[in-house]
This record gives C-alpha cells, structure tokens and sequence, in this order.
C-alpha cells in the first residue's frame, strides 16, 4: 500500500473520532446548562431595581463577595463578565448579568428585574418598554457602506465634470477658434 495512503486514512479516522468526541461533550454541556437554567428560573425573584453602572470586567475586579470568586473556575477568574451595579431597595449591590440581555439594561434608570442569586436573568422597564440598543454593524457591512459612498462621490464628480466639459464645448461654439469675446461678428456681440 501506499504510505500517503496510510496518512491520509489515519487523519480521517482521527478526525471522525474527535467528532465522534465533541458532539458528546456538546449533547453532555447543553443537557448541563438546560438544568441550571431551570435552577435559576425556579429560584429567580423579580426585583425593583436603579441601575448604576454596568461594566464588562474580570472577576476579582467586579467587587464580588470572595466566596463567589473562590467558588468560580480558575480559568473563569481571568474571563470578563458583564457586571451591573445596582441599588436594590436601600442596598447597593454588584451582580452579574446574563450576556444575552446586558447591552438591553440601561443606565441611570429604575427597571424590573428576574434576580436568581447575585444572577440578573431578565429585564423590563417600569415605565414603558426598554430601548433596543443599536446593533452593531460588522467588518463586511461597513465596508459595504464605505464602498457604496465612495462609489455615489466619484458618479457625481464624473457627473460634474462632464457638466463641465459639455459647458465648454457649447462655449467653443458659441466663440469660434478665430474670434475673440467682445468682437462683433453678424451683429451678434462675442
């Protein structure tokens, strides 16, 4: 048999394994996250809240109690998280909000909140519906848009300039090579 023949049917194997491999781990980690989904939802409490401040920052510099950041993995302790600071009733407190509806909760305002712990999983505005904040366009789309400006400014100086050019031609007839402005040809004036 061929030896790259050989290569190529072990890489393939181990690729079909690793798959194999990682789609168990993902039907394991959902299944996971499912059932802490419920626990927080069972445990979750709404609360009036005034927001302070909200902030993406590491986990020992967010102000949590030591308990919470000892309880956490040591590769989660490195990771930023969407920390909000908020008055609950007389208190002010630091908790962590779920990524999904952290660009959602707005500053300096009163709102509601599903709080399942220090856990912050819903949000909803006590006077009227919350602002949608602006997504984000991406790499592509901007440079979509940049394209498109650029385009529209060259056609309008090519329009331009061809406004101009047409301009001067008309002029060319009306004065003829050999007459200058100001001389009297035919009784028309130049």
């Amino acid at each position: 048999m061929n030896p790259a023949l050989i290569v190529l049917i072990v890489i393939a194997v181990v690729l079909v394994v690793a798959f194999i491999v990682l789609t168990i781990l993902g039907k394991k980690a959902q299944k996971r996250k499912e059932e802490q989904d419920e626990q927080i939802a069972a445990a979750s409490q709404t609360v009036n809240m005034l927001i302070i401040d909200k902030k993406r920052m590491k986990l020992k510099d967010a102000g949590l109690p030591q308990q919470i950041i000892e309880q956490t993995p040591k590769l989660m302790r490195r990771s930023k998280l969407p920390v909000v600071k908020a008055k609950v009733g007389p208190r002010v407190m630091t908790l962590i909000a779920d990524e999904q509806i952290f660009d959602e909760i707005p500053l300096k305002k009163e709102v509601k909140a599903s709080v399942s712990g220090i856990y912050i999983t819903a949000v909803r505005g006590i006077r009227g519906p919350l602002e949608k904040p602006k997504k984000k366009k991406g790499f592509r789309a901007r440079m979509a848009e940049n394209y498109s400006k650029a385009n529209e400014q060259l056609k309008a100086e090519e329009a331009a300039k061809a406004e101009r050019k047409a301009a001067k031609a008309w002029l060319h007839v009306l004065q003829p090579d050999g007459y200058r402005s100001g001389h009297q040809v035919g009784g028309l004036l130049l």
